[in-house]
């Protein structure tokens, strides 16, 4: 999948971040068919929102599976004719158009967006409502409609890409992503005066008791009915916490928090897959590997080859800098 980005003065790294880095997460997969190439408004550098300067990796040439467009403070001077046949260009040769952030109000200066829903940052909505009357602005996270999918901030940036993944790649992918983000919490905090582990994050105080557990008993899991008794649960009632909070059963959540970890270790350990196995609650390596197949469509071992080899092309960049 050939990805450009079009980054535009004012944007917001956290914006970007919730969005390139769920692809980066898959890449590191081994789809290693993901690429992006950053391109900015004439070619120069430009500086985000809290000043870091990003340069342009040049050629904007052939076309693209997507095309995102963040734009941030200064959209309306972003929405001069210049810019925007840029962002035209680039769109009739992208099969996808994204708008993050305040991107949506270029969308829409070209037309694109007209008869369409909508949604950008949340605080312009009403002036976006008012300057395109002919769009359906939503206050919605993310929307997508045909070829152009919208966001607001970096938390609908981040929804959007995650929905996106799991359209593209399957929900396991999506899964692997998201963790990425919320990594702490699945970490259960130090015990404090003994008291019961508390997590930090996101979802209800209960949804994240339960993560708490399944974090701790990794290697060792307990049955979801055991699971439910140890965090003062029925089954159903645990089974529905996880479909309403987290979109998925809590069995399935369990078991992609330990394909999550033992990927992890493959990728960062020299441990074999049988110990690896066993540290994640698996029988042995081939259930292992049968279960991390079914969910990612790749074996575990492609994935380590995959970050391996990676590892290995960064560690000869660096030698050749430092020479």
């Amino acid at each position: 999948m050939r990805i450009a980005i079009l980054l535009f003065d004012g944007f917001s790294n956290m914006v970007l971040s919730c969005l390139l880095e769920p692809l980066r997460a898959v890449r590191d997969q081994g789809r290693s068919d993901i690429s992006w190439h950053i391109i900015t408004a004439d070619e120069g550098p430009v500086r985000s929102s809290s000043g870091l300067l990003v340069a342009s990796d040049g050629d904007t040439s052939g076309s693209y599976d997507l095309l995102i467009v963040v734009a941030g403070y200064g959209y309306r001077d972003h929405a001069a004719a210049a810019a925007l046949r840029q962002v035209s260009a680039l769109s009739r040769r992208s099969a996808l158009v994204i708008g993050a952030d305040t991107g949506p109000w270029l969308l829409a200066a070209l037309g694109m967006l007209s008869s369409k829903r909508a949604t950008l940052h949340w605080s312009l909505l009403s002036e976006f409502a008012e300057a395109f009357p002919d769009v359906q602005v939503e206050p919605a996270s993310h929307v997508s409609e045909g070829k152009v999918w919208t966001c607001g901030g970096a938390s609908g940036a981040l929804n959007l890409m995650l929905a996106f993944i799991t359209d593209r790649y399957g929900q396991a992918n999506a899964f692997i992503a998201s963790s990425m983000f919320l990594h702490d919490a699945a970490r259960p905090q130090a015990r404090i005066d003994s008291g019961p582990r508390q997590l930090t994050g996101t979802g209800t105080a209960r949804l994240r008791q339960v993560i708490g557990m399944m974090a701790e008993t990794l290697e060792d899991p307990p049955s979801l009915p055991q699971l439910a008794g140890r965090c003062g649960l029925s089954l159903r009632k645990l089974d529905r916490l996880f479909r309403t909070e987290v979109g998925m059963p809590p069995g399935r959540y369990f078991q992609m928090l330990r394909l999550s970890r033992a990927q992890e270790l493959a990728n960062t350990t020299g441990l074999g897959l049988r110990e690896i196995a066993l540290q994640c609650g698996f029988a042995d390596a081939p259930a292992l590997s049968k279960a991390f197949r079914r969910a990612y469509g790749c074996s575990i071992r492609q994935t380590r080859a995959y970050a391996r080899s990676t590892k290995a092309v960064k560690g000869r960049g660096q030698r050749e800098i430092a020479e």
